[in-house]
């Protein structure tokens, strides 16, 4: 793979910034993108979007059925239409949901076989989408986590 290093003004074509604090802003924005499009790559492979891989991944680690309320809790994308994802995992028999044994009113959601040999399935890329950060090191990708961290927590 051929590493060319350009700049975020470069690769944008942006001329300059306010301040390092709008460009640290767009630079996230840009690598999140960047990031989601070499990820892409897996899920296209599977024919699922990164926001039922995260669902999928929320009800393996999960263990036992749980609500799409609980599964919105734990999701990364905050925005997404919680239930109408799940439903689409449903169709494709990723998941499976039922009644809920203490509230006959709400619907578990689980795993099903199927969503559970996918995972695996997926779980042999892991090294393939490490590489998307192969140009830190452990200590760089650890500074990077808590600069992030720090970011969402500022209250």
């Amino acid at each position: 793979m051929i590493i060319i290093n350009m700049s975020l003004e470069k690769e944008i074509t942006q001329q300059s910034f306010r301040n390092e604090h709008q460009k640290g802003v767009i630079n996230i924005i840009y690598t999140y993108n960047w990031i989601n499009e070499k990820m892409k790559v897996f899920f296209d492979k599977e024919n699922i979007t990164a926001q039922q891989f995260n669902i999928l991944r929320i009800l393996r680690g999960a263990g036992k059925p749980i609500s799409t309320l609980q599964i919105r809790e734990r999701m990364l994308d905050k925005m997404s239409d919680t239930s109408r994802i799940v439903d689409r995992l449903v169709l494709k028999g990723l998941a499976k949901k039922s009644i809920c044994k203490a509230d006959k009113r709400l619907v578990d959601v689980s795993i099903s076989d199927k969503g559970l040999k996918l995972l695996s399935k997926l779980d042999n890329y892991q090294d393939d989408m490490d590489a998307v950060m192969q140009n830190l090191s452990a200590a760089e990708a650890k500074t990077l986590n808590i600069l992030l961290d720090k970011i969402r927590n500022r209250e």
